[in-house]
């Protein structure tokens, strides 16, 4: 016995679902304005006109989302003269309200509105009128069906407007993300090769030892950015594909940012207290960044030549403070370097702070602390009153 997919089965929509309600709702008129034929089946001219009116109504309905304010008007003129002729209480009103309920949902709530209002006086005038069925009772249960059907198709518009809104905001914060992931990658890097090249220029010809030890920095730098940004746009990458294996680089790798710096010549010191942890990756990267970023800009603004790197473990907080003997205090006032704003985003984005401030030896300082929950493991076995330092 062949089995029965039920799951197959799906609703029609869109103006196929429109073609088959108009279909029904003309079929369930017909059958209602059969009662006015006589016993010999002879239609007079008012049950013609019916007819031709019931079809004119239903026709147009799948076209309701391309030209809803159009088809709106049309189903309710031609529905409200259809009530007029005919003494049958029929179906046709649900026409014009599937079409009050597309304009609302679309946004046009003051065409909706303006329809629910033209629908209300005229079920009202043909109340006190007297005509056919038509009651006070009716004009009430039409008002509010109209009212119900306007707010639903109103939160219906706002519902994609959010969605729409949300996604748009997914998509900027994502271009911000890759922006300053690139910042940070290229900018560190190209800082370096800069200052050796210009080192490399100046000594070329009083000290061609020298400048060869430059080009060779220079070399080695260059190497390492290609290989991070390779790495960084392999992760922007992989949308759809598995993620990547290789780690995200954290505060183990600061190291790396040290040796750079001095390549440089910046002479930089790393001073950790508290007991260290296994952080969350989230903040082991911002952290990363944020330190790279202090290194780049103390690199090219500040003109410092020695940089204190200081890490703290808490128990639930990572502090950071990156300060230089430089000048970039000063150039920081005046706005200068787009990397300040990105390490911000990275401390915000974690529901930490970062400020900017004057060093304690007069440069440029960079404080930040980064929360994260309790649930953290010892690196190696670290007890609570370790108090590593590095330099």
């Amino acid at each position: 016995m062949p089995h029965l997919d039920v799951t197959r089965f799906r609703l029609p929509t869109g103006p196929r679902a429109d073609m088959m309600l108009a279909a029904l709702v003309l079929v369930l008129t017909g059958v209602a304005e059969g009662q006015r034929l006589g016993s010999d089946w002879d239609a007079s001219t008012s049950v013609v006109v019916s007819w031709l009116l019931a079809v004119a109504v239903c026709v147009p309905l799948p076209l309701r989302r391309s030209h809803p304010v159009a088809v709106g008007w049309f189903t309710v003129l031609g529905t409200g003269v259809y009530y007029l002729l005919s003494s049958v209480d029929g179906p046709l009103v649900v026409i014009p309200i599937a079409a009050l309920y597309t304009l609302a949902a679309q946004g046009r709530i003051h065409a909706s509105v303006a329809m629910a209002a033209v629908m209300i006086v005229g079920v009202g005038a043909g109340a006190l009128a007297g005509t056919g069925d038509v009651s006070g009772t009716a004009v009430f249960m039409l008002t509010g069906w109209l009212v119900a059907v306007v707010a639903l198709g109103a939160m219906r518009h706002g519902r994609v407007a959010y969605a729409k809104e949300e996604a748009r905001l997914r998509a900027t914060q994502e271009r911000l993300r890759i922006a300053r992931e690139l910042h940070d990658v290229i900018g560190h890097n190209m800082s370096m090769i800069h200052v050796q090249a210009s080192s490399a220029l100046h000594r070329i010809q009083k000290d061609p030892g020298q400048a060869q030890e430059a080009l060779a920095a220079i070399k080695q730098g260059s190497k390492e950015g290609l290989q991070e940004l390779r790495a960084t746009l392999g992760v922007l990458r992989q949308v759809d594909e598995q993620a990547p294996t290789a780690p995200s680089p954290g505060l183990s790798r600061v190291d790396e940012l040290v040796s750079s710096a001095a390549r440089a010549g910046l002479d930089v010191r790393i001073q950790q207290t508290g007991a260290p942890f296994t952080l969350p990756a989230a903040v082991d990267f911002a952290a990363y960044r944020i330190v790279q970023e202090s290194l780049t800009n103390a690199v090219k603004h500040s003109g410092a030549e020695h940089v204190v790197v200081r890490i703290h473990h808490g128990d639930r907080e990572l502090a950071l403070s990156v300060e230089d003997d430089g000048q970039g205090a000063a150039r920081a006032a005046d706005g200068e370097g787009s990397g300040i704003a990105g390490m911000t985003e990275r401390a915000h984005a974690l529901g930490g702070t970062l400020s900017v401030e004057r060093g304690s030896a007069g440069g440029f300082g960079v404080l930040a602390r980064l929360p994260f929950s309790d649930h953290h493991e010892p690196i190696g076995g670290a007890t609570d009153d370790q108090d590593p330092a590095g330099g």
